[in-house]
């Protein structure tokens, strides 16, 4: 792949030049196949999975046989809590459950990775120099989506202490905010642009520059044998 390069940009929308993006976290071949499937966790993940039904044996009464056997010409019942019976069990409704997935912590840098790749192939990465607003206000963050050429939805990543940037695109419809430490593959997916501020850009990168890689120590150790006198 080519050198990825994004348009980067004053607060007030005027383009600045180009920055030169991490190839290792912006310039990787997509895999899609790992891209779905940490999404799909991601999503089983927000499953609160409370829905819960009881079961004749759990719902309270339903001890004593209701009737007789035989001889009243009724049909045979054993219990009132049985799932035919109007206040009784459900049979085969849903349980309390958790639909958590474990996901390695590669695959899910390698899938945030092929994830910025793609975006940043389609031009859809922009960057934001420095957001020098004194005062948070969401005009002024919907005036410079409209200068940047921002069309549907967009995901804002920016430092924590960035917070008059954030508490001005938080009220913008379709938009939402990141931070470099909570950065995903859904939401990068999710949005069709992505601004990052500079300062946000260079902490993803460097948070992302070794994540899910093998460390290997620059010398190895001497192996040492016990009960070995050293001469």
């Amino acid at each position: 792949m080519t050198e990825p390069i994004a348009p980067r940009y004053d607060s007030s929308g005027v383009q600045q030049g180009k920055v030169s993006l991490d190839a290792d976290l912006f310039g990787v071949t997509p895999n899609r196949e790992v891209m779905h499937q940490v999404v799909v966790a991601h999503l089983a993940a927000r499953r609160s999975g409370t829905a819960h039904t009881k079961t004749r044996a759990e719902v309270r009464g339903g001890g004593r046989k209701p009737w007789r056997q035989k001889g009243t010409g009724r049909a045979r019942h054993g219990s009132i809590r049985s799932p035919i019976w109007v206040g009784g069990g459900v049979a085969h409704g849903p349980r309390d459950r958790n639909f958590v997935q474990r996901t390695p912590k590669k695959m899910k840098a390698l899938a945030l990775r092929g994830a910025l790749s793609a975006r940043a192939s389609e031009g859809a990465v922009k960057i934001i120099e420095q957001f020098d607003w004194e005062v948070p206000r969401t005009k002024t963050a919907a005036s410079l989506l409209e200068q940047i050429g921002v069309k549907g939805k967009a995901l804002v990543i920016t430092e924590r202490t960035e917070e008059v940037a954030a508490r001005s695109f938080r009220n913008l419809p379709q938009v939402i905010l990141g931070h470099p430490r909570s950065l995903n593959t859904y939401d990068v997916l999710w949005a069709s642009t992505i601004i990052f501020s500079a300062s946000a850009l260079e902490t993803t990168s460097d948070r992302e520059s070794t994540a899910g890689r093998p460390v290997q120590d620059d010398q190895e150790m001497p192996a040492t044998t016990e009960g070995q006198d050293s001469p």
